[in-house]
Parts: structure tokens; C-alpha cells; sequence
């Protein structure tokens, strides 16, 4: 590497790093308003049409989780990426398309895009046929969006109770992609409709203690997200900068 391009690779960590550390400064800010333990909260950095070396430096930087949307493009950068290791996590939290499910397993440690009992039987059939047990996070659309995916709220519970009962899935909890509101305020009946579906599951016995998980809040609503309960928070323009 010649040292203009050494000295554009530093600048580059340098500033990922600074921007990073202001987004778990604000995370650490929202957690103590909430009284919650920062420890309680974790950053999925959304890596969708991220390149791979933005993605070493963000690994190099200290990121544990990455969230993508397409089982092809992660797996090209997975290839890219494949000397990390163990270092990370990757969740798939895009629309699984039936045909790729059989790829998804193999590539990633959780799915929390599950919407519904077909893709919850073809994710176990197959998970179990590769020995594997696949913890996944069940999406539900609040805003009942045309453009998003998502179980809608009459289904949840009853597929709740259904995928809780598949031997190589393991249900970690609820995920939501809230319609975009500019004033993150107005998102917040959205988050707590979500937490409320979990602890009204859990009352009824639907699943066990393991569906504990939130994943919601976004570049703009994180801080939200996480008063109203988020245990993952999804974040990818404000690490990353706005995609093209």
C-alpha cells in the first residue's frame, strides 16, 4: 500500500471510529435515561451495500454485529470477509425468499426477518437437516404497510405459539421496521406496541423465557427505541452514511 493510500486508510478508521463512539456514547445516554444497563442493548451496524473494507474497518473498530438485507450480497462479502472468523455476527434482517433459505442457514447466525409459518417450517425443515439450531426473531408490521414485510398483528400470536414449538428454530423475540416519521416521538406508540406483544406472549405462555428480544429503532428513532425497551438497535446511515 503506497502511503497516500496508508494515510487515507488511517483517516478513514479515525473517523469511523469517532463516529461509532458518539452512536454508544448516545445508546449509553438513552440507557441511563431509561434505567437500563448499556450491557442490555446491542448494536446491529446495518451493513447493506457497505463495501468489505468499510466493513474490516468498522470489525477493526470493535463491531460485533452486522445486519444485512440480501443473502447474495452478504455472501460475497462474507467471502471478502472470511479471514474475521468468529469476531462476528452476521443477522440477516431483509425479506428471506424461500428459494434462499437453504443459503441463509448456512451463512447466518440469526434470521429476524421471519413473517410467516411457511418460511418458520422451510427455515426448521432445513435447519435440521444441516444440524444446526437458528435463532430467529419474528417481524411483525405494525404500521400494516403495503411496502413492508412483516406477520401482520392478527397473526403474531398464533405464530408465536407455532414457531416456539419447532425444534431447530430457536425464537428470540419480535422485530419492526415502523413507518418513517420525522419527529421520532411519533414512532414511539409503534415501539411499545412491539414490547407489549412480547410481554402479553409471554403472559399467555406462548414461548418461553428465551423471547426476550426487541429489534427496533433506526438511525432516527434509536434513542426511542431503546426507552421503550429495544435490546437490538439497527443502524446503518448514521455509522455509515447515507446510501447512494
Amino acid at each position: 500500500m503506497m502511503s497516500g493510500e496508508g494515510e487515507a486508510q488511517n483517516a478513514n478508521e479515525e473517523n469511523f471510529r469517532s463516529v461509532l463512539a458518539g452512536i454508544q456514547q448516545r445508546i449509553a445516554n438513552a440507557c441511563t435515561l431509561s434505567g437500563r444497563s448499556e450491557s442490555d442493548v446491542k448494536l446491529i451496524a446495518v451493513s447493506k451495500t457497505v463495501n468489505a473494507t468499510q466493513v474490516r474497518i468498522a470489525i477493526n473498530s470493535g463491531v460485533k454485529i452486522f445486519g444485512e438485507n440480501r443473502v447474495q450480497e452478504a455472501e460475497t462479502k462474507m467471502l471478502e470477509l472470511s479471514d474475521v472468523g468468529e469476531k462476528v455476527e452476521w443477522h440477516l434482517i431483509g425479506k428471506l425468499q424461500s428459494n434462499k433459505v437453504r443459503k441463509a442457514i448456512t451463512l447466518f447466525d440469526a434470521v429476524q426477518s421471519l413473517d410467516s409459518e411457511e418460511l418458520a417450517l422451510r427455515l426448521d425443515r432445513i435447519a435440521n437437516e444441516t444440524g444446526k439450531r437458528l435463532p430467529v426473531l419474528i417481524e411483525v408490521n405494525l404500521g400494516e404497510e403495503a411496502s413492508k414485510a412483516g406477520a401482520n398483528k392478527a397473526q403474531v400470536f398464533s405464530l408465536i405459539e407455532k414457531v416456539a414449538q419447532l425444534e431447530s428454530l430457536e425464537l428470540k423475540g419480535l422485530m419492526t421496521v415502523p413507518p418513517f416519521l420525522d419527529d421520532p416521538e411519533d414512532v414511539r406508540p409503534f415501539f411499545r406496541e412491539l414490547r407489549n406483544l412480547r410481554d402479553e406472549a409471554l403472559r399467555l405462555g406462548l414461548a418461553d423465557k428465551n423471547f426476550v428480544d426487541l429489534s427496533m429503532g433506526m438511525s432516527h428513532d434509536f434513542e426511542v427505541a431503546i426507552e421503550e425497551g429495544a435490546t437490538f438497535v439497527r443502524i446503518g446511515t448514521a455509522l455509515f452514511g447515507a446510501r447512494n
